[in-house]
């Protein structure tokens, strides 16, 4: 094999990209479908999961084409795609939604809500352990459990009083501006 060769793009030039956008879509929505807790708590056998689709779409994306520049174009593009994605999310919030989806609530008064539970794709036990990670013995603790949309579970001990805020998040850009 020749330095062209290994260089060179074998492939057209757009189906690269339009392969690769369309790995990128599907891998978004199977990810947005399978629940929110592969995002934040990760499990050896969901980064076993990670790195499997990863071989196993690399052909859907670039073909036969086996060169550096084929490799290149089809990871330029999977960044492209999740900028896209990423400026598509903060200036619609419908897409936002639909993308990141909403907070769950999981335990309200020390009581688990099931159905929310199971369609987060958790058990009565994964909540449990996050309550415990927390610092509390058991859900009788706990005023309220939320599954966020990163993934994570936020938790309010049982007699805390409510405390109405604004929150605003201040994003620095690079360069300082």
């Amino acid at each position: 094999m020749s330095a062209a060769d290994i260089i060179g793009i074998h492939a057209p030039f757009f189906e690269i990209f339009y392969r690769s956008a369309i790995v990128y879509l599907a891998i978004v929505v199977g990810m947005r479908l399978t629940g929110t807790r592969q995002l934040g708590q990760m499990t050896p056998f969901d980064l076993v999961l990670v790195l499997l689709i990863a071989n196993a779409v690399q052909n859907a994306m670039v073909g036969s084409d086996v060169s550096i520049l084929g490799g290149l174009l089809a990871a330029a593009t999977l960044l492209a795609m999740n900028r896209a994605t990423a400026i598509a999310t903060e200036r619609l919030p419908l897409f936002r939604k639909a993308i990141e989806g909403e907070a769950s609530l999981l335990v309200n008064d020390g009581q688990f809500i099931e159905s929310h539970i199971h369609r987060a794709g958790l058990t009565d036990e994964l909540v449990r352990q996050a309550i415990r990670e927390h610092g509390f013995e058991n859900e009788k603790q706990v005023r309220i459990a939320v599954l966020e949309i990163d993934g994570t579970i936020s938790i309010v001990p049982a007699g805390t009083a409510t405390v109405r805020t604004r929150h605003r998040v201040r994003a620095v850009r690079p360069g300082g501006n």
